[in-house]
């Protein structure tokens, strides 16, 4: 990777904070060309740093995925008896909704204890419920197992996209978040993968311990990158710890940028960290204001730009479970082995493949394109994908979950509705910590993570009985009217924020269009 890296602050923030910019750089970061900034590619470290933090998307994507194939193979291992469609919804939801319960709670620990120490802490949990599933052999116990791994989870899902945001160079910050969203499709694909080799290789009384249980090793490798990895210096301004942010944005800049840059990029966090204290204390004065842990609360629910930002990330985090993605990753080896596919967690894999294989393009055009363009451009495949699918079912008068269907348009229509997914919907949510400001941006990132697993426990709870009640063909419909009305609110109320510091796409908010320009 090169070596040059364009420091944490825009290039026109950087003529402005840092005096002349010097045009004859060459290949240094920030050179200009027809008046237009040329951004260097990330740096070594900042790579090492997305690889290391990334381990967690490659946990959450390795849970997510593992529980299709287990839920294939348990058989008769739990509390003697086969699986009803609410055991296997309940060991399906536990994850998510303890991964609900924890992401608030895990943003408040961000801002006292770290970015980076939050994510230590979730892969003690990764290891943990890892282990617990492996050896259970009750419906209940491998319930707490999976709830525990939805606390690692829920805060790692929050950190992690948090941590790598506030270190990234604006230039690349959507392509190095896309990266933690590269990680966790490629852990449903190692988790498809391994469902199909202890399947099919594996002993069947205890190839599902072996799956759950293999959740636990790059838990343990991440632990020990982790703890020689740095905190991030918005974080250490935060805490009065200046002397150490500029050390880190000195090594995340690779040593090409000038000294003055590094300088702009600190004192324009500083600055920021300046006002929002000199704002709080105004409020104090004022009674506007509560003390203590309530006073985040009340600065994100009370000041417009807050409140907006909350709004647009809970709306993503939101649509990104409720368009119905995860009943796909938890429930597709049953959907597949349903419609009559012989190996079915081999079909379910071709999904994951598709999946990986678009999120990889996502990472190449999310900072070309924006983030407001590419889901406009990628839902409308999202709901051709899922109403071909509905008519997949239809085609044969399926009106249940017994029915077989018609295979072959369903496989298709579904890798067409993953394929939209993974290129915007996938990824476009976990850039949630740009639209706040950095008093608020760890508390609010952690309840639109919560909005996040909230539906994720709503659609892993309901798909099954779905399919029961109404039978394919109006669940994926009701999926897709849930993509259209997504569409139109993103239309209206998201602004783009790609290629901006964090500091300036948070000020986008405060336009009474709410920074949209059509």
């Amino acid at each position: 990777m090169s070596s040059a890296q364009e420091p944490l602050i825009s290039a026109s923030e950087r003529v402005d904070a840092g005096g002349d910019h010097d045009e004859e750089q060459g290949d240094e970061a920030g050179r200009l060309e027809s008046g237009k900034a040329i951004p260097a590619a990330p740096s070594w470290f900042i790579w090492l740093l997305t690889l290391s933090a990334g381990i967690s998307g490659l946990l959450f994507g390795y849970d997510t995925g593992v529980i299709s194939s287990t839920l294939v193979f348990l058989g008769e291992s739990l509390s003697n008896r086969p699986l009803n469609s609410l055991d296997k919804s309940l060991i399906t939801a536990s994850t998510s909704l303890f991964a609900l319960l924890i992401s608030p709670f895990s943003s408040v620990l961000a801002d006292s204890l770290g970015r980076k120490r939050v994510i230590l802490v979730a892969d003690v949990l990764f290891v943990l419920g890892a282990g617990v599933q492996a050896v259970c052999s009750t419906v209940w116990v491998m319930v707490v197992g999976r709830s525990i791994v939805g606390m690692a989870v829920g805060a790692a899902s929050f950190v992690v996209p948090l941590y790598i945001a506030e270190l990234a160079p604006a230039e690349h910050r959507g392509r190095l978040v896309t990266m933690n969203v590269i990680f966790i499709t490629s852990g449903q694909v190692v988790a498809y993968i391994v469902g199909y080799g202890f399947g099919e290789y594996g002993h069947p009384e205890t190839a599902w311990r072996w799956m759950v249980g293999l959740g636990g090793l790059p838990a343990v490798v991440q632990l020990f990158m982790m703890t020689v990895m740095p905190e991030t210096p918005r974080w250490l301004v935060m805490v009065g710890r200046g002397l150490e942010a500029r050390g880190v944005v000195e090594k995340v800049a690779g040593g090409k940028v000038a000294a003055r840059e590094v300088d702009a990029t600190v004192k324009s966090i500083e600055i920021e960290v300046r006002e929002e204290q000199d704002a709080r204390r105004l409020r104090r004065r004022r009674g506007d204001s509560k003390a203590g842990w309530a006073e985040g609360f009340d600065e994100l629910f009370n000041i417009r730009r807050n409140k907006r930002a909350l709004a647009i990330a809970c709306l993503l985090q939101g649509l990104q479970q409720l368009c119905g993605f995860n009943s796909l990753m938890y429930f597709s080896a049953t959907i597949f082995e349903m419609l009559g596919f012989p190996i079915p967690t081999l079909t379910s894999l071709v999904v994951a493949v598709t999946n990986f294989a678009l999120t990889l393009v996502a990472l190449l055009i999310i900072d070309r394109i924006g983030r407001r363009r590419i889901l406009l451009w990628s839902i409308p495949w999202m709901v051709f994908g899922l109403l071909l699918a509905a008519f997949g079912f239809f085609l044969s008068g399926v009106t249940d979950s017994d029915a077989p269907g018609s295979p072959v348009v369903i496989l298709i229509s579904i890798m067409i509705y993953v394929a939209g997914y993974a290129i915007g919907l996938g990824n476009v949510p976990w850039m949630q910590s740009e639209l706040f400001a950095l008093n608020v941006r760890s508390l609010g990132s952690g309840i639109a993570t919560a909005t996040n697993w909230g539906s994720n426990f709503v659609i892993g709870l309901t798909f099954l009985m779905l399919m029961d009640l109404l039978g394919p063909p109006l669940t994926f419909t009701l999926y897709a009217l849930i993509c259209i009305g997504g569409y139109v609110l993103i239309w209206r109320f998201y602004p783009e924020t790609a290629g901006l510091s964090l500091e300036d796409a948070a000020s986008l908010l405060e336009d009474d269009n709410w920074g949209v320009r059509r």
